[in-house]
């Protein structure tokens, strides 16, 4: 069977998915997702064929002369094909029992698919009509679904993603025009071939378009804030898809358009993606780490993962201005792994925050506590995710952030000066962010997970369905083998990098990447042993030592009280406050206090606090811009006074002032 009837097959399953929904057979309907999982499968199989043969044709119908849609993988499109693949499958299981009771379960799953769907053509498009085409239909899908619970606060947040999302798209159809018209070509290999008759001034300008189009939908700072408003109240089966791959094509086209087609570029476009991955990893975790709310928590979080991913690239990109290849294929492997990793972790979570705020009715980790007892499942999955997102071993999320660490920590080898301060700057970025990490996904486990239940909703907490534990029971097996197993993973992202740099990437010793037997490397697999085999001596010692005493259980100490409650829990705003104040400067915290008295000032009835941060993209950036507007627009609303004849007038002059100018 070749690629064209797998991606055929695979497209049907799809398309059957959204069929299948539809019909009047409602106790059989949710299982309409397991279509999606079988198409997830057979991509699955197309992308790891792109991988393995090299480019290929994909056969498409052509409108006309102009609309011509064209698809061909390679490996970068391959590679992204299988990331997509390995996250819908375990969404689509976790589907099924999640949109059990949902309003409107069939136009759910239609927009599932075709918000898939998108995303694979995205990846596969050949020229820029395919890519724009396929662009709005993703973006028009995840607006949908955004809005799909139809409340205020959905409204809201859709158009704040509409207005964001089509300012980038503007960018992306600018470049590509003017990619096309410079190269005479409107595919991107005609691109590729093309560039060398290119100006350098124009390069650089279709590169920055690439940054501001592709880093708004990726999330980058400052152009990240429709990614905490639009993640909380997207269904909870959407948002890992919105994450874990949605703004992943982002990093593709960037990938594409910046590495791919323009190719070797100067100095300053490495160090100026560096840049931007480090403000946008470091300020992501901060304001991650003040949010209460869970699934905004992971929505910032996956700001600063965005960061780390180009930190990756932009330092490939640096390292090829320099001529450094071997340094490029190091550091564009470890953004490559960590795109797959992110993509798996941050999924699993968010399917997690899904079932805990079903099960629940909140995601306010101020009410939430102890659901460890009541939803061990859930519990157990959600620590393999944070483990891995806090980049320790053995997991997955360890091996990229590694892996990436050192490639930025060789930039030392680079012959420019600027190269030599901008690298290890921004390995001391990736590390003060991954302390950071792990101390905000020990706040959001603890208070989550840990305790006393706060809330009647938190007591009463059950897991759910069977199909939204194997979902997410399958993103916690993946992340554990592309941990223990890391160079099975890095040789998928091996002819990527050859596409985009020249150069196969080298393992030694079963460690990570290195070049030379003097860069530090790590064997997560020896790593995983050591740690069992610690773990098994210790216990070995405590069954020897104290096995032979008698085992008391009695409750906690509640220093002297009649009995411990909630209340007297450790919050998780108690938990970052050392860090709000550490980074005030950055938070710009606020306070209000109200002190309410029976006599003023000795008898005090109430105090009552209240403690925040500024939103400082919010207040100083897009709030002035957004009054301008409205101010504009007032000033503008005065041309439609609702007069049939002043229109007709506009009209008279529109065309006097088109015959005297088109003569």
């Amino acid at each position: 069977m070749n690629v064209h009837s797998i991606l055929f097959i695979g497209i049907v399953c799809f398309l059957f998915n959204a069929a299948f929904s539809l019909l009047p057979l409602r106790r059989i309907r949710n299982y309409s997702y397991l279509f999606t999982a079988a198409g997830a499968v057979f991509f699955f199989a197309a992308g790891a064929a792109l991988l393995i043969s090299g480019p290929l044709d994909i056969a498409a119908p052509a409108l006309s002369s102009v609309f011509q849609f064209v698809f061909r993988g390679d490996a970068l499109s391959g590679f992204f094909v299988v990331v997509i693949s390995l996250v819908s499958l375990p969404v689509s299981l976790f589907s099924i029992g999640f949109t059990r009771n949902m309003k409107n379960p069939g136009l759910m799953a239609v927009l599932f698919s075709i918000l898939i769907l998108s995303m694979y053509a995205v990846v596969l498009a050949g020229n820029l009509v395919t890519f724009i085409v396929a662009w709005e239909t993703m973006a028009v899908s995840s607006y949908l679904l955004i809005v799909f619970e139809r409340n205020q606060e959905t409204a809201r947040a859709g158009l704040f993603y509409v207005v964001m999302t089509h300012i980038g798209t503007a960018f992306i159809i600018a470049l590509f025009l003017v990619l096309a018209r410079a190269t005479g070509s409107p595919d991107f290999a005609g691109m590729k071939a093309g560039m060398a008759q290119v100006p350098e001034a124009v390069r650089s300008m279709v590169f920055l378009f690439a940054v501001i189009g592709f880093g708004t939908k990726a999330g980058i700072i400052p152009l990240h804030t429709w990614i905490p408003r639009a993640y909380p109240v997207a269904p909870s089966n959407i948002t890992p898809l919105m994450s874990g791959l949605m703004i992943k094509t982002a990093v593709y086209g960037l990938l594409r358009v910046a590495v791919d087609v323009l190719g070797k570029g100067p100095e300053w476009w490495g160090i100026t993606v560096i840049v931007i991955g480090s403000v946008s990893a470091i300020l992501g975790i901060l304001y991650a780490l003040m949010e209460s709310d869970l699934k905004v928590f992971l929505a910032y979080s996956s700001v600063e993962n965005i960061g780390i991913i180009f930190l990756g690239i932009g330092a490939a990109m640096m390292f090829t201005a320099h001529g450094l290849t071997p340094l490029a294929a190091i550091a564009l492997t470890a953004a490559l792994f960590h795109v797959a990793n992110h993509a798996l972790f941050k999924s699993l979570l968010f399917l997690a925050a899904g079932a805990v705020a079903r099960a629940s009715q909140t995601r306010n980790m101020e009410k939430l506590g102890g659901l460890l007892k009541l939803m061990p499942y859930t519990g157990f999955l959600f620590l393999i995710g944070a483990l891995s997102i806090s980049a320790l071993p053995p997991l997955n999320g360890f091996v990229s952030e590694w892996m990436t660490y050192q490639a930025l920590l060789l930039g030392f080898r680079s012959p420019s000066l600027i190269s030599k301060i901008v690298s290890p700057l921004g390995g001391a970025a990736l590390a003060l962010t991954g302390a950071m990490v792990a101390a905000g996904f020990v706040k959001t486990f603890g208070a989550t997970f840990l305790g006393m239940p706060r809330t009647v909703h938190a007591e009463q907490a059950r897991e759910t369905s069977v199909f939204i534990v194997a979902g997410m029971a399958v993103l916690a097996s993946l992340c554990v083998i592309f941990g223990l197993f890391p160079g099975t993973a890095i040789q998928l992202a091996g002819p990527v990098v050859v596409l985009l740099t020249g150069m196969v990437p080298h393992l030694y010793g079963g460690g990570v990447l290195g070049i030379a037997q003097s860069s530090a490397s790590l064997a997560p697999s020896a790593l995983a042993c050591t740690m069992v085999l610690g773990l098994a001596a210790a216990l070995l010692f405590i069954r020897i030592v104290g096995g032979k005493r008698k085992t008391v259980v009695a409750d906690s100490w509640d220093c002297g009280l009649p009995a411990l409650t909630p209340r007297m829990q450790y919050t998780a705003a108690a938990f970052t406050k050392p860090i709000r104040i550490i980074f005030k400067r950055i938070y710009l915290p606020n306070r209000e206090l109200k002190v309410s008295y029976l006599v003023k000032p000795f008898f005090v009835k109430s105090i009552r606090y209240g403690g925040g941060i500024t939103p400082f993209f919010d207040r100083y950036v897009y709030d002035p811009v957004s009054r301008i507007i409205h101010a504009v627009a007032g000033k503008v609303k005065l041309l439609q006074s609702g007069s049939l004849n002043l229109y007709l007038g506009y009209i008279l002059i529109t065309l006097i002032v088109l015959l005297i100018f088109g003569t």
